[in-house]
C-alpha cells in the first residue's frame, strides 16, 4: 500500500510506517544467524568459525546493495512527496538498470579475488576452504541481493513498509528450513548453509520485482525514460556517500577480522556469534533511522520542513523503545543466546562471545541516537555532515582496535567500539541541531 507521508500526525505516520519495517529487518537478520546457529549446532564450532571468517568480506557487497538502497529511496521519495510521477518512475527504472550492472560486475570481481581476500585476513588454515566455499555461493547470488535491496528502497520510498515484510517472512521462513533439511538430512555443512540463503533469497527477489511493476502500473503518469544520466547523478549523490559510509564499515571490519583472526578459530567464533547478535541490534536502529529518512525526503519535497522536526522527535522515542529492552536482554541475558551458536566444546567461544555483548550493549542508547540524526540529514541530502559524523566514528573504531589489542588483547578490541560511537553520536547530534539539513535540496 502507497503511504502519502506528508499528511497527518507525524508520531502516527511513522509508527506506522516503521513497525513493518522494524519486523523485516528482524526476519532479514535470521538469515545470518539462523546459518551461524545451524553451523555452529550441527556442524561444530569450526564451522560457525567458516561462516564468520567470511562475514566482513560479504558485508562489502551488502554495504554497496544497501548504499543503493538509500540513493534510490531517498529521491524517489522527494518526487513523489512532490507529486512528479513521471521523475518518479526514471528515477525507479534507472536504479533497477544501475544495479543491474553493478551486481554483474561485483560478482565477478568477487569470484576472482574472494580467495586472495581471505588469505589476506590471515583466515585460520583449519576453516580456510570452508569459508572459501561459503563465500562463492554467497557471491553467485549478488543479484538477488542487489535486486531485492532496489525494490525495498522503491517500496519503502512509496510509503509501503508492508509488501517487503511479507516476503521476507516468506523467505526467512524457507531459509530456515532449507538450512535443516540440507544440513541435517542431506549433510552438506556449510555449502548446505550457503546454498538455503541463495535459493530463498533468490525467490524473494524475483517476486518482489514483478510485485513492484504491477503495483507502479497504478501509478499514472507521462512517458518517463527508461534511464537517465542526470537522474543517476542525482541518486548517485546520496547513494555513493551511504555506499562509502557502509564500505567504509566492512573495510574498518576486514581489518579488525585480521586481527582477531590471529587469536584463533575459537575467538573467531566467538566473535561470529557475537557480532551477529549485535548486527541485530544495530541494523535495527539503522531499519527506523532508513524510515526517518523516507519520511524527511517526501516531506522536503512537499516543502513542508516543519514537519521533519517533529518526525525527529518521534524517532528518538520509536528508537528508545527498542534500545533499551535489547540492551536489558543482552547484557543480562547474552550467555543463553551465544550458547544457541555453540555445539559441545565451544565453552571458550562461547566466553568470548558474552564478553562482547556486555561491553556494546550498554552503548546502544547512545549510538541508536545517532542513526536517528543519521536518517534526517540522509533523507535532506545533507551528506557532507552526514559521512563527518560516521567516518569520525569508523575511524576511530579501526585505530583503537589495534592500539587497545596490543594492551588488552581482543578485549581491547571490543572496547574500541563504545569510544567510536560516542563521538559520532555527539557530531551527528551536533549537526542536526545545527540545523544544516534544512539548508540541503535535491529537487
Amino acid at each position: 500500500m502507497i503511504t502519502d507521508m506528508t499528511e497527518g500526525k507525524p508520531s502516527g505516520v511513522l509508527w506506522k510506517f516503521t513497525i513493518p519495517m522494524l519486523v523485516s529487518v528482524m526476519f532479514q537478520q535470521l538469515y545470518n544467524i539462523v546459518d551461524s546457529i545451524v553451523a555452529g549446532k550441527f556442524v561444530g564450532v569450526k564451522a560457525l568459525a567458516a561462516v564468520g571468517a567470511s562475514y566482513p568480506i560479504t558485508m562489502i557487497f551488502m554495504a554497496v546493495a544497501t548504499g543503493l538502497n538509500i540513493g534510490c529511496s531517498v529521491v524517489i521519495s522527494l518526487y513523489f512527496g512532490a507529486k512528479e510521477y513521471k521523475q518518479m518512475k526514471c528515477a525507479i527504472s534507472t536504479s533497477l538498470l544501475t544495479v543491474l550492472g553493478i551486481s554483474a560486475v561485483l560478482t565477478a570481481l568477487g569470484l576472482v579475488f574472494s580467495r586472495p581476500l581471505m588469505t589476506l585476513l590471515k583466515t585460520p588454515e583449519d576453516i580456510f576452504s570452508d569459508s572459501a566455499l561459503y563465500l562463492n555461493i554467497y557471491i553467485g547470488g549478488l543479484i538477488f541481493l542487489f535486486m531485492y535491496n532496489i525494490c525495498t528502497g522503491v517500496f519503502t520510498a512509496l510509503g509501503d513498509s508492508r509488501t517487503p515484510l511479507y516476503f521476507l517472512i516468506a523467505s526467512s521462513l524457507g531459509n530456515i528450513v532449507l538450512d535443516l533439511v540440507f544440513v541435517i538430512n542431506f549433510h552438506m555443512g556449510v555449502s548446505g548453509v550457503a546454498w538455503a540463503t541463495f535459493l530463498a533469497q533468490g525467490l524473494s527477489s524475483v517476486l518482489a520485482f514483478f510485485t513492484l511493476q504491477k503495483r507502479l502500473k497504478a501509478v499514472e503518469s507521462k512517458k518517463y525514460k527508461l534511464f537517465s544520466g542526470s537522474m543517476l547523478k542525482k541518486i548517485m549523490e546520496i547513494a555513493i556517500p551511504s555506499i562509502l559510509q557502509q564500505s567504509f564499515i566492512s573495510v574498518g571490519n576486514l581489518f579488525v577480522q585480521g586481527l582477531i583472526n590471529s587469536y584463533g578459530s575459537a575467538v573467531v567464533a566467538g566473535y561470529s556469534a557475537g557480532m551477529k547478535i549485535n548486527t541485530f541490534a544495530i541494523t535495527s536502529f539503522t531499519t527506523l533511522g532508513n524510515g526517518l529518512s523516507s519520511f524527511t525526503a517526501q516531506n522536503i519535497g512537499a516543502q513542508k520542513t516543519e514537519r521533519v522536526a517533529k518526525g525527529f522527535r518521534s524517532g528518538v522515542i520509536m528508537v528508545l523503545s527498542v534500545a533499551v529492552p535489547v540492551f536489558l536482554l543482552f547484557f543480562f541475558g547474552g550467555r543463553p543466546i551465544v550458547e544457541l551458536f555453540m555445539s559441545e566444546g565451544g565453552e571458550r567461544a562461547a566466553d568470548v562471545g558474552v564478553e562482547f555483548l556486555k561491553i556494546v550493549s550498554p552503548f546502544y542508547i547512545i549510538i541508536s541516537l545517532k542513526l536517528i540524526a543519521d536518517g534526517i540529514l540522509r533523507g535532506a541530502g545533507a551528506m557532507k555532515a552526514f559521512m563527518i559524523a560516521t567516518f569520525s566514528d569508523l575511524i576511530l573504531r579501526v585505530v583503537l582496535a589495534f592500539v587497545f589489542s596490543g594492551i588488552w588483547q581482543s578485549t581491547g578490541i571490543w572496547l574500541s567500539w563504545p569510544v567510536g560511537w560516542l563521538i559520532g553520536t555527539a557530531l551527528s547530534l551536533g549537526f542536526y541541531f545545527s540545523g544544516v539539513w534544512k539548508k540541503s535540496r535535491l529537487i
